[in-house]
This record gives structure tokens, C-alpha cells and sequence, in this order.
């Protein structure tokens, strides 16, 4: 008997009806506002996400040297991926490029409540428009997706900041700040003591003093004083998130949005409006989804300057916040019809399957050479709505036998007229 491996993760048929009704959803989102579905590499080179974030995360991957001696890893996340496929054909594309795709992704890390070491996520980026618009439009797309799903405004709140006035801020002040390290211990403020957070602003550069006043600068969320306090570079950082949040009204998805300067985004290469989707009630109490503009990644790949916006939707976080509003889809089979045979019926019974499936209905039949009663209790055990009994004493007087699953209730038809032109024809089509 061999066991799962940590933070991997087996998913049953009645677990895969429900992921496949939230993938497919989050799909058709994305694709109703021209989002184009791409596929990518489950392996990419390992100095990819080195030269990127550095040596050190190389312990987060998955990392090995294949049969041709090439250091490479498993993607732990898409956006190099991206980033490496707009260099690759840059010129030919037409702008904005607006890609969406869903696959797993796997990275080495402690595993804890809706967070494993493989993962799947729905990305959603577009890539060649600076405008607002483009921001406020994935904004929406997540919006759109959440609310399919479902969802209301009473669920889900997007905490809505911008990276360039907590940059500015941080430069506003008379001291030599690492921006790195001040913007990521911003980003762990929800999860730390303020004791340690503010020690964090301290090594980086801040005095003590000093970070009491940029923490109570961003967690008034004035963006008036803001402005004024940060000079040139945060006025322009503000009108950029304000023009951002007017687009959004426009496109339907402003009531979703609130302000929160306190939300970073711990990756480096985000370079303007930063979000975040949070559970409203607070239930679910880590982020659920993140995003943001990352204007400078296609360039540092060797690419033109491209500016870029995008959003990941996490399937496991996902399903805690919508579990938890009641709203995550039934795990349960679903099956139209189940064609029963009793004695040598084989021909007819796979003739009418067959019409059945043409039709577009899921269709079983019997493949073990089981008796009537163990058919029956397979066909209740992938939920039939309707079976189709096909009998060696009704095909003597050219009949089938149509059963509601649901009442139990029963009754005949005409072999040669089903399902005849209905698509799906039930009981209650019949009687």
C-alpha cells in the first residue's frame, strides 16, 4: 500500500463534478471578455525563476537535472512562463494579448488550510495596455467569475492598492530604506505582531518613529493626505489607482473594491495597482486570490517594453470561500440515462444509447454482465435521473420500459420511436 504524498492531493469523480463546474466557470468568464485559452509547460529551466527572484527559491522548487543534464523545475507559478512566451512572439501578437489558462502548479513550501505543494490556478493576464482600463477590466473578469459562481458583495471584498505610493511613501522619508524589504514586511502585516512588523520597517530602514508614521499613513487609507504627504511620485501613484477605481465602476466591478494600502503583494515584480480578494466575513482568513499590474517583467526577459496586468484564482482557497458562503457546487454524479439490459438485448439497448448520446445526454450501460437488481443498484449509485429498460419480453411486443428514478415511476413506449426527435425524452415527456 503506498501513501499520497504531502500536500498532493486525490480528487474522486463526485470532488472533479464540482471543480470541473468552478474551473469552467472561472473559464467562461475570462472568455467572455476575449481572454484566449493557452497551454504551458509543466517543466521550465530552473535560472528562469532564479534570475527572477533569486538563488534562495530555488528551495521552494521542485528542482532537479533531467536525463540531458538541464537544471530545470516543475512551474511553481505561470507569469515567467507568460512572460517567456509574449518575448518569444512579441511582434507578431496583436495587443492587448489577453491570455487565460488553468493547470497545476507546484511548489515546496508548508502545507496549512487551502494551500498545498501542487495547487491549480485559473491565470488570467493581459499584456500591452498601460491604460486603467486594462486594470479595472481583470478587476472585472474576477468580479464576473466570483459572482457566476454565486457569490454576492455580501461574500468577497477586492482590497485595492498600489505599489508606487507605498514606494513613494517609503522614499518620502529621511532615511535609507530598502523598498524591498519595507514593501514585503507590509505585506506580512496581517499575519505578524505589530512588535515585529515594525521591527521589520526598522531593518529596513525606517526609524522607529519613522514606521509608526508611514503605518499610520497607510492604514488611514487617506488618499488626499497621502498625496500630500508623498509629494510628486504618490500624487501620480493616487490619480493612477483613483483612475483605476473609475474604470472599474465602469465596467461593474467598483462596488467590489476597497482601498487598503496595507495590501502589498510579496512578489517583486509588481509595479502598480496590487488587489486582493478577502473573504467579507472573515471566515476564511487568509487571501483567497491575488493580482496586479507588472509593467517591467516582459522587458527583464529580454523582451520590448510590454506593460502588464493579471490575476491568479486559486482553485483550493477558492472553494473555502465559497464552501463557506454555500455556494460551492454539489459533489454528487450526474448521469441522464442508464440503458438496462435484460437477456440478449445488447443490439437494441446500444442502438438507443447511442441516439441518446448523439444528443448530447451522459449515457451508461451495462459493460459487466450484471443481473437486473445489481444494474438497478448501480444506475441509483451514479444518480440516473432516467432508465432505460430494454427487456427480451418487452422488445416481443416492440416496447422499452422508461423509469423515473427519482418517484420510481414507470411505463412503455414504442422501441422504434425512442428517443425519436426529443433530445432527451423523461417519464413526464412520455405520460
Amino acid at each position: 500500500m503506498y501513501d499520497r504524498l504531502k500536500g498532493f492531493r486525490d480528487f474522486y469523480p463526485e470532488e472533479m463534478t464540482a471543480r470541473r463546474v468552478v474551473i469552467d466557470t472561472l473559464e467562461d468568464a475570462a472568455a467572455r471578455y476575449g481572454f484566449r485559452e493557452i497551454a504551458t509547460p509543466a517543466l521550465e529551466r530552473t535560472e528562469m525563476y532564479a534570475d527572477k527572484s533569486g538563488d534562495g527559491i530555488v528551495e521552494e522548487l521542485y528542482a532537479f537535472k533531467d536525463q540531458g543534464g538541464r537544471e530545470v523545475s516543475l512551474t511553481p507559478e505561470l507569469t515567467p512562463t507568460v512572460a517567456r512566451m509574449v518575448v518569444a512572439k512579441q511582434q507578431a501578437l496583436s495587443k492587448p494579448i489577453k491570455w487565460v489558462s488553468t493547470r497545476p502548479f507546484w511548489r515546496f513550501e508548508q502545507v496549512q488550510q487551502g494551500r498545498f505543494r501542487e495547487f491549480y490556478q485559473t491565470n488570467i493576464d493581459s499584456f500591452g495596455s498601460a491604460e486603467p482600463t486594462a486594470d479595472a477590466e481583470i478587476l472585472a473578469v474576477a468580479a464576473a467569475a466570483l459572482t457566476d459562481l454565486g457569490l454576492t458583495g455580501e461574500d468577497f471584498e477586492f482590497r485595492v492598492s498600489h505599489r508606487d505610493i507605498l514606494g513613494g511613501l517609503l522614499r518620502s522619508f529621511d532615511a535609507d530604506v530598502d523598498s524591498r524589504d519595507a514593501i514585503r514586511a507590509v505585506d506580512k502585516r496581517a499575519k505578524i505582531e505589530r512588535a515585529e512588523y515594525l521591527g521589520l520597517l526598522s531593518d529596513a530602514g525606517l526609524s522607529y518613529d519613522q514606521a509608526e508614521s508611514f503605518d499610520d499613513l497607510v492604514t488611514t487609507g487617506d488618499l488626499d493626505e497621502i498625496a500630500a504627504f508623498g509629494g510628486a511620485e504618490v500624487e501620480s501613484a493616487v490619480a493612477n489607482l483613483r483612475a483605476v477605481l473609475d474604470a472599474a465602476a465602469d465596467f461593474g466591478a467598483r462596488e467590489y473594491c476597497t482601498v487598503s494600502l496595507s495590501t502589498a503583494r510579496g512578489l517583486d515584480y509588481y509595479t502598480g495597482v496590487v488587489f486582493e480578494c478577502f473573504d467579507s466575513t472573515g471566515d476564511v482568513s487568509r487571501s483567497v486570490f491575488g493580482g496586479g499590474r507588472y509593467d517591467d517583467l516582459i522587458e527583464s526577459f529580454g523582451g520590448q517594453p510590454t506593460p502588464a496586468v493579471g490575476v491568479a484564482l486559486g482553485t483550493a482557497p477558492l472553494s473555502l470561500l465559497c464552501q463557506r458562503a454555500g455556494v460551492w457546487p454539489d459533489e454528487a454524479l450526474a448521469t441522464d440515462y442508464y440503458v438496462l439490459t435484460v437477456g440478449d438485448t445488447r443490439g437494441v439497448a446500444s442502438r438507443i444509447a447511442r441516439d441518446l448520446r448523439a444528443a448530447g445526454n451522459v449515457v451508461e450501460v451495462d459493460v459487466s454482465d450484471r443481473s437486473f437488481g445489481a444494474q438497478m443498484g448501480y444506475a441509483d449509485g451514479i444518480n440516473a435521473e432516467t432508465v432505460v429498460i430494454v427487456g427480451e419480453r418487452d422488445l416481443e411486443n416492440g416496447e422499452v420500459t422508461v423509469k423515473d428514478m427519482d418517484s420510481g415511476d414507470q411505463t412503455t413506449v414504442p422501441v422504434e420511436s425512442f428517443p425519436g426527435d426529443a433530445a432527451s425524452p423523461t417519464y413526464d415527456d412520455i405520460t
